[in-house]
Order: C-alpha cells, then structure tokens, then sequence
C-alpha cells in the first residue's frame, strides 16, 4: 500500500471536492422551495444533495488532515442510503402496492449491506491490527462498496427503462447524474481492489463525479416536468434480477478466489486461478441459457406478481404478430402460430385447419420443418371432442396415461398417434368459432416445460378465440374475393360466348349456301370440309367453355382406366421424361375427355416443375373400391402454405401469362366425375398428385343402395 497522495494530488482532490460541494449546497438550497418538481421524491432530493455536500466537504477534510478517517465512510453510507431513498420514491410515485413488490427487496437489501458496512468499517477503526488483517478487511470493504455500487447502477437503469415514455423526459438528467456518480465510484473501487491500495489520484478526482450530479439535478428541475408516474413491468423485474444475480456472482466468485489464495499455501496463486477459470467458464455456460431464463422468469412471476402474465404485455405482443403486414411478414398462417407459441416462448408449431371433407391438415408450420405431418392430420371422428368443449390437450398427460401412469379418457383415443410419438409435441390448441372448429395448433415443447393451470387456460381460451376470428374472417374476405372475380370471368367469357356462337352461325349458314351455289365440285368439297371442320371446333370450345364455373361433365360411363392412361402416354410419347410406372386393368364410371384432360394437366405440370433430366413417374393401380391414378416428379415441391392457399384457387398462377384455373378445373372435373384428387408435396423434394375414381362395380352397388333406399322411403 502506497503512503498516501503527493501534495499536488491533495491540492487537486480538496479543490474539486470545495468545488463539489459548493455545487450540490447550491442546487439543494435553489430547490428547497421547488420540491414539487420531483413529485413525492423533491424531499428526498433535497436531503441527498445535502448529504453528498457534506460528503465532499469530509472527503476535503479527510484529504487535508489524515487524521480524519471514518467520518467520510460515514458520511458515504449516508449519501448513498439517501439516493437509495430517492429511487424507491420515484419508483413508488404512482402510489401502488404492486409497482413496489418487485424494487422493495433490492433497496432493502442494499441498504442491509450498507449498514453491515458501516458497522463492520466503525468496529475497525476501534480496533488495533496487524497488517495482514488490515489487508483483508480493506479488501472486503471494498467488495462492499462495490455490491452497493453495482445495484445502485441497476436500480438507475431501471428506473429510467422501465418507466412510460411520456415520463423518461424528467427522469432522463437525474438518472444521468446518479450514474455518473456510481459509475465513477465502481471503477474505483474496482482499481483499489485490484491494486490492493487506495488510489490517491483517482480518488482526488471524484469531484467532478459530484459537480455532473448537482448539474443533471439542476437541469432536470429548470423545466416544468409532469408527474412521474412509474410502473415496472415483469420484463424490467427480469433485467434487474438478471443483472443483479451477475453482480451478487462476480462479487462471490471475487471473494471465495481472495479466501482461496489464503488458503492454498505454496499453490495460493495457482489454486485462485484455475477456481476463477473454471467460475467464468460455467457462468457463460449457465447464464445464457434459455432454460436457466426461462426458470428464472417462471421463479419472479410467481413470487412477486399476483398473477402469471403481465395481460397487457401479451395483448400488445399478440396484435402485434397477428396484425404484422408487408411484404416481409409472415402468411397468416404461420402468424397465428407464433402468436400463440410466443406465450409459453415455444420454439415451433403447426396449424392444422379443415379440409375438403372436414378432417384437418397441415396448413402451415412454424420453425417446425422436421416433423412429418400425414396427409389427413386428424380424421374428422376425432374432432367432436374438442369442437364441443374446446379442451386444450397436454400430450404429456395422454402419453401417461397411454403408458397407465396417469387415468386416461375416451377422447384421448381420438389423439393422433404422429403426435403422441414425436417427443417434441407437447400441446394440441383448438380454435372455436362461433362453436364450429377452424383449425388447431399444434406447439412444440419449450425449453422449461410445465403444466396447464387455470390461468393458461383462461389466456389461451381468449387467443385462440380471437385467432379463430381472424381465420375466418380471412376465409371469408377470400371467398368474397373468388366470388367477385368469378363473377368477372362469367361476364367475359359471356360475352366471348355470344362472340363464338356467332361465329358458328355463320360457319353454319356459309357451309349450307356453299351447297347450293358453289359450281366447283372440288373448292366445293374442299369448303365444306374447312368449314365444317371449324364449326365443330367452335361447338367444342363452346361446350367446354359452358362448364366453367359449374364443374360438370357431360356424361359419367364406364371407361377402360387403361385405355385413357394409354392415350395420355401417347400424348407425351416424344418427352423421355414422362415414365409409366405401373398399370392395372380396370374399368371406371368417368368421362373419357374430362379425365384425358385432368391428367393430361397433371402431367404437364410435373414436366414443368422438374428439371430436364428427372423423371416423371405415371401410375395406374386399384385401391380398394377406386382406381388410383399416380403422378409423382422429385422437382422444386410446394410449401404447405401454397398448396393450402394459393394451389386450388382460380386465377392464381406461378407461371408468366398463366390464366390460373387449371389446378381448380382439374380438381373440379375429379369432383364431378364423383372422385377425389390429393396433393403431397414438400419444397425441395418433389410433388405427388393422387386421382381416385370410383370403380364400375362399385358404382353399381351405391345406384342399387341408393334406389333400395328411395323404394324403402
């Protein structure tokens, strides 16, 4: 330890200390009378500035005189317990119980620490020891003014992050000054720490730490300032708890390497070093840890806030994923997940809506790309259950009581078993409109699992509610907007009716006055020929343009499956792409031009989304009482948001001049010819289109049940 300061130190320390002092009795005396402009904390003010005063005129004194020695350690406890007052004022100047749970226990704690200091700095100054002893304790008063110094910065950030905006304007100078002063105060401190010596010449500097406050105080109360009314939030709990923990661990991790190099004898230095190591290395391990975050979060809300959510926050988190636009957002889809998945800070999702015959499928995934997701997600028997009551299924509880640790439910039968076995699934959410199920959401498991309790029931019932609404309210802007541009198209393609039907009338008419008049019996041939050729064209175009909007076909017969597969072969005989698979022999009730069309369609389309040299497979097979017509490519695939939204609608097309309705008259003609086409697709990997038409035989079995029951009737 150094002897103490050179005489120019001194000069300077006693003169930027005068200085200081004379700065904050200044402002003190000035804002004696204007206290209002601190609210419920201009008294407390008022009382710290006079405190600092007099703790810069005993640091002068101490300075000059080496005599005095605990009068400017008393003098300190005291400045800061007063400015520790001052938080807990503006902190408690709304007047509620509730914005104080959370900032009571560290005030108070740091002012327990700053009494112990002050106790155990007075004992000491009494006593007569040795140097050795001298050492240790000012070492570990030195950690306590650190600790103090450290929450006192943590209560100053806070206190300014944590309030309103409208009220950061009057808390912005005094929150500047008093971390002007502690910042100073925590390198020092941190540097006679580490040099195991006061130094001097830092400390002779000190004043200028006290000048910036009484300037920041004065500038604060110059201005007319509202009221400041304050409201931590758990997020601003978390920040200080969190920054706390860190400062409490850094002083432990100090203290047990000081005792460690006592202890350790020859290997003093050794043994400090690899503890400090090994300390550092587990907290940046430990502390980043979402687990480790998310426990910590789980621990404060439920012993310092009445109820587990802060209801405001999660609303105005909620509105604000679901209602994000532009053209970087997120579909809706994938916003309804993460929407709901944000409230337990699960990392992934799925929504799982209605499908054609009401079963659920994958309609969107969020961050959840691994899992696979069948084609029928959830068949339509196993949705009466949460339909009814809106249950929000734990998978946790369905997989113990599937393993008998826990009684189960008949409903649970209904579970799928994709999701019982994925260990990452952890709760089915379903969403209830007006009493009719739009969808599910399915989320992942989070980092700290834990069961439902009343309270998330009661929040997820509400979002999913709301969620549901949106759904629906997207469906049906959806269908206003297909209804309106059907209706468009009807118009058009009214007119080009009339157009065409024009057209061949007069074919018609010339052909008939052909006959008559023309002399030449060869252009007469020829004529007829040309002319009747284009009639029939246009009566084709017109017949097929007549089924647009209405799907219909215009007779269902029996039809070799084989034969119709053959010809779509023919069609693509100079593309080597195109491969036929396999080939059944079976007899179908179809239309032969509308299914030479749909597959004819589906084939183009898989040589269009595939590359030159991949292949496209054909298939033709019996699947129970339906023939099944297979059209697999391994080309760019589809997402799931596409193929949901986008794949079936009218006039939406991916390629350049597309009018957009294939996709949709295909799957309309399937529908008409009393079949069903499926879509499996993955990005990437590929695309499976499935058509199934009902065999003959079994045609003829549901015409009989059908007449046995008219008759019955």
């Amino acid at each position: 330890m150094i002897a103490g300061p050179s005489a120019v130190w001194k000069t300077i320390g006693v003169a930027f200390d005068l200085t200081g002092a004379i700065a904050l009795a200044s402002v003190a005396i000035w804002l004696a009378t204007r206290r209002d402009r601190f609210g419920r904390a201009g008294t407390a003010v008022v009382i710290a500035l006079f405190l600092t005063a007099l703790w810069s005129l005993a640091s002068a004194a101490a300075t000059a005189s080496p005599a005095v020695v605990f009068a400017p350690s008393l003098v300190e406890s005291a400045r800061n317990l007063a400015w520790l007052l001052v938080i807990y004022r503006l902190f408690a100047s709304d007047g509620r119980h509730a914005t104080l749970a959370p900032i009571r226990p560290v005030i108070f704690a740091l002012a327990f620490v700053e009494m112990l200091h002050l106790a155990v700095d007075y004992g000491l100054s009494r006593l007569t020891i040795d140097g050795d002893v001298l050492r240790v304790a000012f070492e570990f008063n030195v950690m306590f003014r650190l600790l103090v110094t450290v929450g006192g910065l943590v209560l100053v950030h806070n206190l300014y992050a944590g309030s309103p905006r409208e009220s950061r304007a009057a808390l912005r100078w005094p929150a500047v000054g008093l971390a002007a002063l502690w910042a100073f105060d925590l390198n020092l401190y941190t540097i006679a720490y580490l040099a195991g010596s006061w130094p001097y010449e830092i400390a002779a500097l000190r004043g200028i730490a006290t000048g910036a406050l009484a300037a920041c105080i004065a500038i604060a109360a110059a201005g007319n300032r509202d009221d400041l009314r304050l409201r931590p939030s758990r997020a601003v709990t978390f920040q200080t708890f969190s920054l706390l923990v860190i400062g409490v661990y850094l002083v432990g991790m100090v203290a047990v390497a000081q005792w460690l190099s006592y202890a350790g004898g020859n290997f003093a230095r050794l043994i400090e070093l690899a503890f400090l190591t090994l300390a550092s290395a587990l907290a940046l391990v430990v502390l980043p840890s979402r687990r480790v975050r998310a426990w910590l979060k789980v621990t404060l809300a439920k012993h310092f806030f009445q109820h587990r959510y802060d209801y405001r926050e999660e609303w105005l988190r909620f509105t604000r994923t679901i209602g994000s636009g532009g053209e970087e957002s997120l579909p809706l889809g994938e916003r309804v997940v993460q929407s709901i998945a944000d409230v337990f800070e699960s990392p992934a999702g799925l929504l799982l809506t209605p499908g054609d015959q009401g079963e659920l499928t994958l309609a969107a995934r969020w961050n959840w790309a691994e899992i696979e997701v069948p084609s029928v997600a959830i068949p339509l028997r196993g949705l009466g259950h949460f339909e009814r009551t809106g249950y929000i299924c734990d998978l946790d509880e369905v997989r113990g009581s599937a393993t008998g640790d826990s009684p189960g439910s008949e409903w649970e039968n209904d579970v799928p078993r994709w999701l019982i076995d994925h260990p990452r699934a952890w709760a089915m959410i379903p969403l209830v409109h007006y009493e009719r199920l739009v969808g599910m959401v399915v989320l992942a498991r989070p980092q700290l699992a834990r069961k439902f309790d009343w309270e998330d029931f009661d929040l997820l019932r509400v979002i999913g509610q709301q969620v549901a609404s949106y759904l629906a309210e997207n469906s049906s802007q959806l269908a206003l907007a297909e209804s309106a541009r059907f209706d468009d198209f009807h118009r058009r393609i009214a007119f080009v009716m009339h157009d065409i039907k024009n057209l061949a009338s007069q074919f018609s008419l010339l052909a008939r006055n052909a006959e008559l008049h023309a002399e030449k019996p060869a252009f007469r041939a020829d004529m007829l020929v040309t002319l009747r050729n284009s009639s029939d064209k246009l009566n084709a175009l017109l017949a097929r343009l007549s089924r647009y909007g209405s799907g219909g076909v215009d007779k269902l017969e029996p039809v070799p499956a084989a034969e119709v597969l053959s010809v779509v072969m023919e069609r693509f005989r100079g593309t080597p792409q195109v491969v036929l698979a396999e080939t059944r022999v079976a007899v179908i009730t179809a239309n032969r031009h509308s299914l030479e069309q749909v597959l004819m369609h589906l084939v183009q389309n898989a040589i269009d989304a595939s590359r030159p040299e991949s292949p496209v497979f054909v298939s033709l097979s019996v699947d129970g009482l339906n023939a099944r017509f297979e059209v697999l490519d391994s080309g760019s695939g589809m997402s799931a948001d596409f193929v949901r939204n986008r794949l079936f609608k009218p006039f939406v097309s991916t390629k350049t001049g597309g009018f957009g309705i294939g996709a949709f008259e295909a799957r309309e003609l399937v529908r008409a010819m009393r079949g069903r086409l499926d879509v499996e697709s993955r990005e990437g990997l590929g695309s499976r289109f499935v058509v199934r038409l009902p065999l003959a035989a079994a045609s003829d079995i549901y015409q009989t049940l059908a007449s046995h029951d008219q008759k019955v009737a």
